[in-house]
């Protein structure tokens, strides 16, 4: 099982990247998306499950407003409070008021029933805060997906109203897709971290400065859409 500091780690990096990480022009745009979504959210005493919630980085944005943050995952960590499938959710009906779900759904070999299963325990109004890759290499024999903006909608049709939005536009796929393969490809280990340190970087922030540059909404070849769905 994963140790808590490792756990620690891990959700800080997702939630405040690193400048070095070349995952860091979506994960800051993923931020700001699910903030200002839960901003929204009504209620300061909210119940929240978290599905594939080992790591849980947007959690501390909702501090403060919480009476029960419920992780459930098919693998044990120190955070998890239930081992289960996120097609089987063991919580009764209509029980939460917010479900977060961020880069789980490409694992789970079948969609519809999980998003029924989240449309199921959450209660009226409630809101899922769901995001997936659309371009990414499969990092692993578990990867099974990617999502456009319409299979998402599609997936999500049983709910009163679904947003979806790109986490960055084209440029900053294009961008993160450059950091992300030279950190792929690059051998032996010792000169990885060392493109890690000096490349990325400049691919982070040419990307971040041409996006602001641009302002360009084209979102064809976005990485990773975030999707906002209100029961």
């Amino acid at each position: 099982m994963e140790a808590l500091d490792y756990v620690d780690r891990e959700s800080k990096e997702r939630l405040q990247p690193s400048l070095t990480n070349p995952n860091w022009l979506v994960l800051r745009q993923r931020r700001e998306i699910f903030r200002k979504w839960l901003n929204g959210v009504s209620g300061e005493r909210l119940l929240v499950l978290d599905v594939g919630g080992r790591i849980q980085p947007y959690r501390a944005l909702l501090e403060g407003r919480l009476s029960g943050y419920w992780a459930v995952d098919i693998r044990q960590g120190p955070l998890v409070n239930v081992v289960a499938k996120g097609e089987a959710i063991p919580f009764k009906t209509e029980c939460f008021d917010v479900v977060i779900c961020s880069q789980v759904l490409e694992y789970i070999p079948e969609p519809q029933i999980f998003i029924a299963e989240v449309h199921r325990v959450l209660k009226p109004q409630g809101h899922l805060l769901l995001s997936a890759p659309a371009v990414f290499p499969r990092d692993s024999d578990h990867d099974l997906w990617r999502f456009m903006p319409q299979s998402l909608r599609l997936l999500l049709r049983e709910f009163g109203s679904v947003q979806v939005v790109a986490e960055g536009s084209s440029l900053t796929a294009f961008f993160r897709m450059l950091a992300l393969y030279t950190v792929m490809f690059v051998r032996p280990e010792l000169l990885r971290m060392l493109v890690s340190m000096t490349l990325v970087p400049v691919f982070n922030i040419l990307g971040a400065v041409l996006e602001r540059i641009s302002a360009t909404d084209n979102d064809q070849f976005s990485a990773n859409f975030s999707a906002l769905a209100t029961k």
